[in-house]
């Protein structure tokens, strides 16, 4: 096991042992009508901190998709009959991004994430190598970058900020790296993942 999955699996079994109250959701917002089981793969680059460290594997959605258009995002997408959230992740991240799933050491499922527009998104947490060869599927990836892990897990990276969304204010924090805004479902994803794992670089 190396030192960073090893490091990454005991913070995330030390965070999930405890309750956190105040987690993100937007389960308020929700469309009872339209409901899907989602899973997204958090990709944690095995990289030394002599090669800048860590970083976590994020997406561009193209701007012609239905549901977020233009986003950022985990790689991942709608769970198929029969599949747990790990299934689902790792054949998204392969689809996507032909993300090897033998590649990927899963370290567990974290917090399920309601999305407005009817999403009920289960993130996955894995280490994969540095550098893997990923070529992104242009009819569901406008292009990928890596962010670093130290960034997205800091909360004084993130900007908080508020709309009024189907009738009620909405909280969501965003943050901008290399031109690339995050924000939304992803940035609330971080943000509870940053709470379980207590992050410090």
């Amino acid at each position: 096991m190396s030192t960073l999955l090893d490091r990454l699996s005991r913070l995330f079994e030390d965070g999930h042992a405890r309750e956190i109250d105040g987690l993100l959701s937007d389960a308020r917002f929700a469309d009872a009508s339209r409901t899907a089981d989602a899973a997204v793969l958090i990709a944690v680059t095995d990289r030394p901190s002599s090669a800048g460290g860590p970083g976590v594997i994020l997406t561009q959605r193209p701007r012609t998709m239905r549901d977020h258009p233009g986003q950022v995002a985990f790689p991942g997408g709608k769970r198929e009959p029969g599949e747990d959230a790990i299934a689902a992740a790792l054949r998204e991240a392969h689809e996507e991004l032909a993300m090897p799933p033998d590649h990927v050491a899963v370290i567990g499922a974290t917090d399920r994430y309601q999305t407005g527009t009817g999403f009920d998104i289960t993130p996955v947490l894995g280490v994969i190598p540095p550098d893997l060869p990923l070529e992104p599927e242009q009819r569901e990836v406008e292009s990928w970058f890596e962010a670093p892990l130290d960034l997205l897990m800091d909360p004084a990276s993130w900007s908080e900020n508020t709309v009024w969304w189907k009738g009620a204010e909405r909280r969501y924090y965003e943050l901008h790296y290399q031109g690339y805004r995050v924000w939304g479902v992803t940035a609330a994803i971080c943000a509870n993942l940053s709470r379980r794992l207590a992050w410090t670089g």
